[in-house]
């Protein structure tokens, strides 16, 4: 393993809103373990970093994601074969992370909404910005209560504001969304 996956574990926790107190004791371990882990001075074992990404919401194959590419590359460059999907159809959306870390100040997600999906509600405003292109298929974001339809090639930005979205059409809508700083 290597530094960027204490990176990561740092990155989630924040963007969860946890100390590094509520996760230590989560997992029923010392801060100042938890914090050599982050500052990639010690490696957690596999039973340690299952707890830590259970505690986190994500698998944890999501720490070993381009562990098999070559070192100078990792943290640099995410293959296309080393990402994971994060969803499912039947919710309507499906995410892949495309960012190599998430200790950097944005993070990159290809996004595939499903034909005839919705977000099911508003999503809370967050201390984030978004921002994204429609690669294909056509979506309806809804920002602040103001509806936007979006086909190929539009791209949107906003900061810290409630926001929904659906699919009307008939195909997938593919988006490539930025966020920062990262919250997955």
């Amino acid at each position: 393993m290597t530094h960027h996956i204490g990176d990561d574990i740092r990155a989630l926790r924040k963007s969860r809103g946890m100390t590094i107190q509520a996760l230590a004791s989560a997992v029923g371990r010392s801060v100042g373990w938890l914090s050599q882990i982050e500052r990639g001075q010690t490696t957690p074992s596999v039973q340690d970093l299952g707890q830590i990404a259970g505690q986190l919401g994500v698998n944890i194959s999501f720490f070993f994601r381009s562990s098999s590419r070559a070192p100078e590359e990792r943290g640099l460059v995410l293959r296309a074969a080393d990402r994971t999907s994060i969803g499912s159809d039947e919710s309507g959306l499906v995410e892949e992370l495309l960012s190599p870390t998430l200790g950097g100040s944005f993070e990159m997600i290809r996004s595939v909404f499903a034909p005839r999906a919705s977000s099911g509600g508003l999503r809370r405003a967050r201390p984030k910005e978004d921002g994204g292109v429609l690669l294909s298929g056509t979506l309806v974001l809804i920002v602040d209560g103001t509806e936007l339809a979006l086909a190929r090639g539009d791209s949107f930005q906003f900061a810290e504001k409630d926001y929904a979205w659906r699919n009307d059409g008939d195909e997938p809508a593919v988006v490539i969304w930025i966020v920062a700083p990262p919250i997955y």
